[in-house]
């Protein structure tokens, strides 16, 4: 298992390595997760939402219910009828109860919405700053820090670049025979 170790540190060195030499490339990725955590908060606003609404409609119509019942025990009060006042004055209780119930699932709801809403403010925020800095990095010319083009017909160059991956090679080599 160690050599797996060995060969992903190894990858994930010069991944890391590439990047540092290149930061418009980790603004750009860091850009491309932000557009999609957006996406993905503006998902989970709308389910809310949706969520929201359902519970707003049955909450309606728990009301509605709560208030026939109410009528009904008025009228069997109204009438004499005291063997359905008890029961109909226990399923109005009940449908009270659920009314309750749903108000505080919408509550937490509506406090689930709030908070992604806040969410997707900050990463807006965090969007700007990421593609301000990418264009300060592709806007500023090349630094002294950053290698110049390599000219594909020059020997010394191709020969360099050889001998670097050999080396890379007997590096690999050296790491997986451990």
């Amino acid at each position: 298992m160690s050599v797996f170790d060995d060969v992903s540190r190894f990858l994930e060195d010069r991944l890391e390595e590439y990047l540092r030499n290149n930061p418009h490339l980790e603004l750009q990725a860091l850009a491309e997760q932000l557009d999609e955590q957006a996406n993905d908060t503006l998902r989970l606003i709308a389910q809310l939402q949706r969520q929201e609404q359902t519970l707003q409609e049955k909450i309606l119509a728990t009301a509605r219910d709560v208030q026939l019942w109410h009528e009904r025990i008025a009228k069997a009060q109204s009438k004499g009828r005291l063997d359905l006042v008890e029961p109909a004055q226990a399923r109005e209780a009940a449908l009270l109860r659920q009314g309750n119930q749903l108000w505080g699932q919408m509550t937490a709801v509506k406090q689930q919405i709030e908070q992604s809403q806040q969410l997707y403010r900050q990463i807006q925020t965090r969007q700007q700053e990421v593609k301000q800095r990418l264009a300060t990095v592709q806007a500023s010319p090349a630094t002294w820090g950053t290698p110049p083009a390599a000219d594909p017909n020059d020997p010394l160059e191709a020969a360099f670049h050889a001998w670097d991956i050999e080396d890379e090679l007997d590096s690999l080599k050296r790491n997986l025979s451990r």
